[in-house]
Order: structure tokens, then C-alpha cells, then sequence
């Protein structure tokens, strides 16, 4: 079975929508609302063994909302509106800091 890896390609703040929907008090959020603390841009997950998810993808929201796609790779896949057969872009739910992420299907010889 193909690995998979997974990158964090961009972390965005939707500010406009905080400002107009969200109502966070300085007790939940001391230093405001911003882009998501979880993982740097760039930073990359190794999945080996399906449906394990990698022991340092600390957010379950965020990987419920990738997983299916995670799995897709994993089991030959793939999705027609991409450019590369071995490649998808997805991003986590939070409608207000949304994480996008880059999941490829990589060979054995990777290690």
C-alpha cells in the first residue's frame, strides 16, 4: 500500500467574518482571534498505516475533515479536477482559520 503525505500548504484568518459572526471574549482569547497555532506552514505528516492517523496530528476536527481524502490516496484514488492523479488539496472545516492541506499519494521507496 502506497504511503501518503500530508502537508500544511496555508493557514488563512477570514477576519471580516470573525469581526461579523463570532463572539470570542478576551477570556477565551487573551490575545484576540488569529490563524490557527496548530502546525507551521510546510510541516509534514507521513501516514504508513491506514486508518492510523499520525501521532503529531493533534486535531481531531482537522483530520475527520481530511481522513476520507487521506484514504482516497491511500487506496489508489484519485480525484479528476487534479492536475496530478497522486495529489490532492483539502482543507479542515473552521469556517473562520482554515487549514489547507496538500495529501499525496508517495511510493515504498520514500522513507
Amino acid at each position: 500500500m502506497p504511503k501518503v503525505r500530508i502537508t500544511v500548504l496555508k493557514k488563512v484568518l477570514h477576519k471580516d467574518l470573525v469581526k461579523r459572526y463570532e463572539r470570542i471574549t478576551e477570556e477565551v482569547e487573551p490575545d484576540g482571534y488569529g490563524i490557527c497555532e496548530m502546525w507551521p506552514e510546510g510541516h509534514e505528516f507521513l501516514i504508513e498505516d491506514w486508518p492510523k492517523r499520525p501521532a503529531n496530528f493533534g486535531c481531531d476536527w482537522a483530520w475527520r475533515d481530511i481522513q476520507r481524502i487521506v484514504a482516497i490516496m491511500m487506496f489508489g484514488g484519485s480525484l479528476p479536477w487534479m492536475a496530478n492523479p497522486d495529489t490532492a488539496v483539502t482543507c479542515c472545516s473552521d469556517g473562520f482559520r482554515p487549514v489547507t492541506f496538500l495529501i499525496e499519494r508517495i511510493g515504498d521507496e520514500e522513507d
